[in-house]
């Protein structure tokens, strides 16, 4: 039976952010998403995202999975007035099923008009116009249809394109909670330094097909202007910052590239090779060090502190489903108490491993229980 996904409590609230780190693999973890395949996903994926309304903070696309870091705010109060519908419905629609929508609301109007009488008329269309709003709206801001849309669309355009048939996806896409700030800063760096990790290139900016290299790759406007705005939210949402790019020259860029270069130097270790000597291996590439140590060396305390846990693959970053600072995951853990036994007290435990760098900074919860129906 499937696990219940944890969606953050405040996802309504109209002030507090509402942020997740989401993963999904390729089944079997097979190499099949080329320059083509990421090239037609990102596009769909920012056609869900003005559909939807929800922002893409971060983002990669790797050969066999690719990571998001999505932020889900609430619906609008008072709900989307039909301007806005139709302009949502074009990111996904043709013109001519946008037309066909914008004539219902038309007709709607012009029967309530003709009617007349103002008490029945006005119920009569308000009714008429939510029937037609809900046909689409239902699938906004909200994490699991933007999710489920962008899958399916993708999937279906991939094995068309392919001359095949089935699942692509390993089972449902993975979601941790995450907390502006320090958590939702640093996952989006971690998810920036993918191709860096896994030695496709030595800076991330270089890399085509992430928020990064798209933000420096496609300068101030288009999908660079997008891809610099989600990282402006994703570093300044807890200051009230706005996703705006024209915050991301000064400040903003300097402060996400020293992060990013510091995170981004080479590992190694040194051995015993077959003749007794000492040689040094490089175990996963990156920027040489003297470069890196030039870049760090700007940062800050705890950028630096950040940086040696970004150059490792972090399972707390994936695996748990709520990170952030040990307030924010306890006040997850409370509105979640029941999946918990009665001796657990509290929700919040500290990173360990690679990630004991950010410990005191950042706290994990994970839900390891199984046989949960999910809702």
């Amino acid at each position: 039976m499937r696990r219940a996904r944890w969606l953050a409590a405040w996802r309504h609230s109209q002030s507090k952010p509402v942020i997740y780190h989401c993963l999904s693999r390729v089944v079997d973890k097979r190499f099949v998403i080329g320059p083509a395949q990421k090239e037609r996903f990102r596009m769909l994926m920012r056609c869900y995202e003005k559909f939807s309304g929800c922002r893409v903070l971060s983002y990669c696309l790797m050969d066999n999975h690719f990571h998001l870091l999505l932020e889900v705010p609430p619906m609008p109060e008072g709900g989307l007035s039909d301007e806005e519908l139709l302009t949502r419905l074009r990111a996904l629609y043709t013109e001519a099923q946008v037309a066909e929508v914008a004539a219902e609301i038309q007709a709607a109007r012009q029967l309530a008009a003709e009617a007349g009488g103002p008490n029945g008329a006005e119920a009569w269309l308000a009714a008429r116009l939510a029937q037609i709003h809900e046909r689409y709206t239902y699938r906004m801001h909200s994490l699991a249809e933007f999710m489920k849309g962008l899958l399916q669309r993708y999937t279906s355009w991939h094995n068309r394109t392919h001359e095949r048939s089935g699942r692509l996806w390993e089972d449902r896409f993975k979601s941790v909670i995450v907390e502006d700030g320090v958590a939702a800063r640093t996952i989006a760096a971690y998810i920036d330094l993918n191709p860096v990790r896994a030695g496709l290139v030595e800076d991330p900016a270089d890399y085509r097909w992430s928020s990064y290299g798209e933000a420096i790759g496609g300068g101030p406007k288009g999908n660079g202007k997008t891809a610099r705005a989600g990282l402006v939210r994703a570093l300044r949402a807890h200051q009230g910052a706005p996703a705006d790019a024209a915050l991301w020259a000064g400040d903003v860029s300097r402060e996400y590239r020293r992060l990013l270069m510091a995170g981004a130097v080479e590992r190694s270790e040194e051995r015993i090779n077959e003749q007794g000597q000492r040689e040094r291996r490089i175990t996963r590439k990156g920027m040489p060090r003297e470069a890196a140590a030039a870049a760090s060396s700007s940062a800050g305390d705890g950028d630096i502190a950040h940086s040696k846990a970004l150059r490792c693959r972090i399972r707390y970053f994936t695996d748990g489903v709520v990170l952030g600072s040990r307030g924010f995951v306890n006040e997850a853990f409370a509105h979640g108490r029941e999946r918990f036994g009665p001796r657990r007290k509290d929700g919040a435990r500290k990173l360990r491993g690679p990630a004991s760098a950010l410990a005191g900074a950042m706290w994990n919860m994970r839900d390891l229980r199984k046989g949960v129906i999910a809702t």
